[in-house]
């Protein structure tokens, strides 16, 4: 699959042929399309209940303090408050976490980051429940925090787990080994929110035999009920969290935080309790993306060619472990990038801070680390005197390649023909002396900067991915499919967060069994688990599951009439809802051979496991991986350091083209995610505590920002292991496409551009080059 050179638009390559109207490979529009655009859809904060009380969460001011006493008298002798709840309340395990249970659902002796929560409170009225969580007294003695990841080694414990969170070293080949060629870098990764459009939001209802409903936006409910009930000090089977809209999650939605307290509340006052967070909770109550200190040197020899990459790699857990080890072994391992290098020698820390918690956001760990690799290889290129994109070329990564990690790459990478596509693909014109072109200057018309200090660079950057879960992570989900009355329904725990799960198990359907109307079964634990919904985990795990359930279901369809004509399934096909041999004795509707019955089945998807990383970094630790090639064309005003972002041209290995309007969409919002975490996204503190939680402080590229985004290739070398031979789509632009802006901005001011997002001061042009319009 290609695209066409006007417009961008992903175009099949060859003879062209129309589009199957459903099934796989069809542009079938969400299911749940029109009731968000019409702003009918049920999210979480639009829930109601009888009787309903609404909670609200006190938060600590500081980012470290010892807490010297908690007085709750005031708060809960104001009329309208029926209940104030603290540690002291909480009846099961005192901390949750997903992979270690280091964070407590409210602070007890200490506040370990900005914004932890303290107490919550239920009352009649939302404004009742703030002003009863602003009653509450807390005497802080406020200590020292811990701020930078690198004095967190000597400093003292601030949790009784200590602050190193885990360590790699990665050792593969000759440490002597050096190149002819060596440059050095340090290299600055901001915290990115993931910015939700919604911000959390819930109900909790309890029931009779004293368990609790959750409604909520969660991305993994069968995790989060375990979590939550452990908190409660329940049975699992007592607490049933139902899945209610999700508005969007890139991570955020993965975060009980919000949930425990909130069931809490209405298990002590046997009441519907609602939280609907404001936007300031949101920001500090939800996990970001791992600020991380990079440290490079690259070694090659006189041709470019790659002999050694030391790296050491620094992230900065903040408050909690969350996911920090899981992002680490993601930087660790894929430090080099999708490059050959022979030698590897990377330390990789995640420690403890008092800064806000980091956790997963997509392409957690590969991201920093592809803005350090890329920025090395423009570093060497320069030095060598060799064009950006033929550096990249003499180094790329290829099926049976192998990784620092000894590893080897057994999935397609055509890491070389994705970089050739973006590099040959045509430039976009200079702008053209018309009225129009001050909206095409950077910093748009109201910009002070004058059209002759803009300079135009081009970058490339290569980002890779892993798909699923790593280090032996049990990758599992369950599907069912039933058929009746020619309506097939499926009913899967896997999460629509917006990736198109949803869609695909429709598809999937339409494509076995040739139904046209499926339906998905809204999620809740009352499902088997499938998981959460991180890593293209449903397309493969739980589309994968999904398949099998609807191939059993028709091979219950068709035996019977396999049976009556002598001959084998296999010889029957189902097409547009109708049955058919290969001979054309037998012709039938699916609604004829179904005679009023009821078929269905139940199947699993598990694919092959993985290995933790050994104690030398080593293992074969990821089931699959995904590859990008981007080149950006930028704009910098030279004398001012703004930037515009002029075109994105993206190409990538997705393995097979499933729903190509879906692709080109998830694509598209991964390049603008990635545009966003390169310019302007940047969750800053100021000694721990967070500055301006909110959408004016925190600024998210709009559809002012966002470029044209070519896709100029898809490559669909089907992965043989996965399911449909799909792979994951969001992640890897996501990754990619901050190192190539940045390496844009250094083609055009000459300026080394480290940091990211990057500064105005950084791209002030250190040499001449050739203006934009000229």
């Amino acid at each position: 699959m290609s695209n066409d050179a006007a417009t961008g638009t992903p175009t099949l390559d060859g003879p062209q042929q129309e589009p199957p109207a459903h099934g796989l490979g069809a542009s079938l529009p969400p299911a749940d399309a029109r009731a968000k655009t019409e702003g009918t859809f049920p999210y979480a904060a639009d829930l109601w209940a009888e009787g309903l009380l609404w909670a609200a969460i006190l938060r600590s001011p500081h980012p470290h303090a010892r807490i010297v006493s908690i007085d709750t008298a005031a708060a809960a002798e104001m009329p309208g408050v029926r209940a104030v709840v603290t540690h002291e309340d909480v009846p099961g395990d005192s901390a949750y976490g997903r992979r270690i249970a280091d964070r407590p659902v409210f602070a007890s002796e200490v506040v370990r980051h900005h914004g932890e929560a303290i107490a919550a409170v239920a009352a009649d009225h939302p404004d009742t429940a703030r002003l009863a969580a602003a009653a509450i007294a807390v005497e802080y003695e406020v200590l020292d925090p811990v701020t930078d990841p690198e004095k967190a080694f000597a400093a003292e414990p601030l949790h009784p787990d200590g602050n190193l969170i885990r360590h790699i070293p990665l050792r593969y080949g000759d440490p002597e080994i050096t190149g002819e060629v060596v440059v050095e870098g340090l290299y600055r990764i901001g915290r990115q929110d993931p910015a939700p459009i919604g911000a959390e939001a819930g109900l909790a209802v309890p029931r009779p035999d004293g368990g609790v409903e959750i409604y909520t936006a969660s991305t993994d409910p069968h995790t989060d009920r375990d979590l939550a009930a452990a908190c409660f000090g329940l049975e699992p089977d007592r607490v049933k969290v139902v899945v209610t809209g999700v508005p969007g999650a890139t991570g955020d939605r993965e975060d009980p935080g919000f949930q425990i307290p909130l069931g809490l509340l209405a298990l002590r006052t046997g009441c519907p309790v609602k939280l609907a967070a404001t936007r300031e909770e949101s920001f500090l109550g939800h996990a970001h993306r791992h600020p991380t200190l990079l440290r490079y040197r690259h070694h090659a020899d006189a041709e470019g060619r790659l002999v050694k990459v030391e790296a050491q790699i620094l992230l900065d857990a903040g408050a909690y472990a969350d996911a920090s080890s899981e992002s680490l072994a993601a930087a660790v391992a894929f430090a080099c990038g999708p490059y050959v290098v022979p030698h590897a020698f990377i330390e990789g820390w995640a420690v403890r801070t008092n800064n806000p918690p980091s956790g997963h956001v997509r392409g957690e760990g590969a991201m920093q680390v592809c803005a350090a690799y890329e920025g090395q290889m423009d570093k060497l290129a320069a030095k060598l005197g060799v064009e950006p994109a033929e550096l990249r070329l003499r180094n790329v990564l290829a099926t049976g390649d192998i990784l620092p990690t000894s590893q080897t790459v057994t999935c397609p990478a055509p890491v070389a023909e994705l970089l050739r596509s973006v590099r040959d693909f045509p430039l976009p014109p200079l702008p053209k002396d018309t009225p129009e072109a001050a909206w095409l200057l950077p910093g748009g018309p109201e910009g002070a900067g004058e059209p002759g200090a803009v300079r135009r660079g081009v970058g490339y950057a290569l980002g890779m991915v892993h798909m699923l879960g790593a280090e032996g992570a049990d990758e599992v989900s369950t599907a069912t499919v039933k058929v009746h009355d020619g309506v097939a329904t499926v009913i899967c725990a896997a999460v629509e967060t917006g990736q198109g799960f949803a869609t695909l198990a429709r598809q999937i359907v339409q494509e076995t069994l040739g139904i046209e109307e499926v339906h998905v079964a809204s999620v809740d634990t009352d499902q088997p688990p499938a998981g959460p919904a991180a890593h293209g985990r449903h397309t493969w795990v739980s589309g994968g599951a999904v398949e099998r359930a609807a191939k059993m279901v028709r091979t219950q369809l068709l035996q019977p009439l396999a049976h009556k004509f002598g001959m084998s399934t296999e010889l029957l096909q189902i097409t547009d809802g109708k049955i058919t041999s290969y001979d054309g004795v037998l012709s039938t509707t699916v609604t004829e051979a179904m005679d009023g019955k009821e078929l269905w089945a139940t199947a699993q998807c598990r694919p092959h496991p993985t290995e933790p990383l050994d104690a030398s970094g080593q293992g074969d630790a990821f089931v699959g991986l995904a590859f990008c090639a981007i080149r950006a064309v930028v704009d910098v005003d030279i004398e001012l350091g703004s930037v515009r972002v002029v075109e994105m041209a993206v190409a990538q290995d997705v393995g097979r083209v499933l729903n190509p309007a879906q692709l080109a969409t998830r694509i598209e919002a991964g390049v603008t995610q990635g545009i966003g975490t390169a310019l302007t996204e940047n969750l800053r503190t100021t000694r721990g505590v967070v500055r301006r939680p909110d959408l004016t402080g925190y600024a998210l590229p709009t559809s002012l920002d966002a470029p044209d985004i070519r896709i100029v290739k898809l490559v669909e070398e089907r992965d043989v292991v996965a399911p449909f031979g799909a792979k994951p789509a969001s992640a890897a632009p996501v990754v990619t496409s901050p190192a190539a802006v940045a390496s844009a901005v250094r083609a055009a001011t000459g300026r080394p551009i480290s940091r990211l997002p990057i500064r105005p001061q950084a791209a002030v042009a250190a040499v001449p080059t050739v203006p934009a319009g000229s």
